[in-house]
């Protein structure tokens, strides 16, 4: 836990270095295709840190997660046999996706919005997305829907509550990272039960 601790201390001193979009955006970005690492990690010390740019830091959030969507997508779609398969397998979820097949050929959409809410790992969605042929303009609007939901839902939390929450996160910080890992590798875990 110190190393998260350091991680999050470390972050709330760079929400002020005038790179932090930029990170803020490469994160967000490579995640929704390929990172394990979720853009809230970062979002929510650097809002809580520089709270006048609530708003600017969860639109990159949003804009950079889609466009990684988009990434995600296109390896799904042009390379899933060499770089997608890679991706796939560096996660062990091989066997998950093929099986997954049936449920996104019926639920597409709403695995698409459910994913892009919860802390399942959307890489696995975009790029299955582009493997099963989803619409590209369905996937986008799906896309932006479901990450602008979380993370303006997170700046409006932070927004309004954010001296509350920083309390909460410092008095309660190994729980609470516990509690984020446990719902990360759980969501992980079904897509395996899949």
């Amino acid at each position: 836990m110190k190393i998260l601790r350091s991680l999050y201390n470390w972050t709330l001193s760079k929400a002020e270095h005038r790179y932090s979009g930029w990170i803020l955006s490469a994160v967000s970005f490579s995640e929704s295709s390929f990172f394990p690492i979720p853009p809230d990690i970062l979002l929510i010390p650097m809002i809580i840190a520089k709270k006048t740019k609530t708003w600017v830091y969860a639109f990159i959030c949003t804009f950079s997660s889609v466009l990684g969507g988009v990434a995600g997508y296109a390896i799904g779609y042009f390379f899933y046999n060499s770089i997608g398969i890679l991706i796939i397998e560096t996660y062990h979820l091989s066997n998950s996706f093929n099986t997954f097949e049936n449920y996104y050929n019926e639920y597409g959409i709403l695995i698409v919005l459910g994913a892009g809410f919860t802390p399942f790992p959307f890489k696995f969605i975009t790029i299955a997305s582009g493997v099963f042929n989803l619409n590209i303009f369905l996937f986008i609007l799906t896309a932006i829907i479901a990450r602008g939901f979380r993370f303006y839902l997170i700046a409006v939390l932070l927004f309004m509550f954010g001296e509350k929450i920083k309390i909460i996160i410092d008095k309660y910080f190994n729980l609470l990272a516990i509690l984020f890992f446990i719902l990360l590798a759980g969501s992980i875990m079904l897509v395996k039960l899949f």
